[in-house]
């Protein structure tokens, strides 16, 4: 189960229209930044991209976990995205992207943010959720498919 502290209806956006990786990534720190005033987007933007190329967060079937750790931030926040139209996004299996998880993390959180990271990681290898998910009417759908499932 997804932590209701973590995600809910209001931190899913479904059939979101971006034209390109860096957009889908302005918007996912823009986003983020509206849900901590202590936050800007340009420094979740910064530490998000700082990640993305240390190495590719798409995991493959259509899914991706952008994240980034930042200074001063007390907590995890996350976002949950539904692309309308998949994104080519460098992903190991070369397909483009539709579903993302997007976190921000506190600087010094690294093994509870790998944690996290293992746990959403494994939700997701979840072919039938994956494909449910898209298939959902809206975020309310999707947060409940997200916070129902098991694995």
């Amino acid at each position: 189960m997804i932590d209701n502290d973590l995600l809910s209806p209001g931190r899913i956006l479904a059939d979101v229209r971006v034209n390109s990786k860096k957009r889908l990534l302005e918007l996912v720190s823009s986003t983020l930044a509206k849900n901590n005033p202590n936050l800007s987007s340009r420094e979740i933007f910064e530490s998000i991209c700082a990640r993305e190329h240390l190495g590719c967060t798409g995991l493959g079937n259509g899914v991706a976990i952008p994240h980034g750790r930042i200074s001063g931030l007390d907590g995890v926040e996350a976002l949950f995205v539904r692309l309308q139209k998949p994104l080519p996004y460098d992903a190991e299996d070369g397909q483009p992207v539709d579903l993302l998880f997007a976190l921000t993390v506190p600087i010094h959180c690294t093994e509870d943010h790998s944690k996290l990271l293992s746990r959403i990681k494994e939700r997701f290898c979840n072919t039938e959720l994956a494909q449910q998910i898209r298939e959902a009417e809206d975020a309310n759908e999707i947060w409940s498919l997200l916070s129902n499932a098991s694995y």
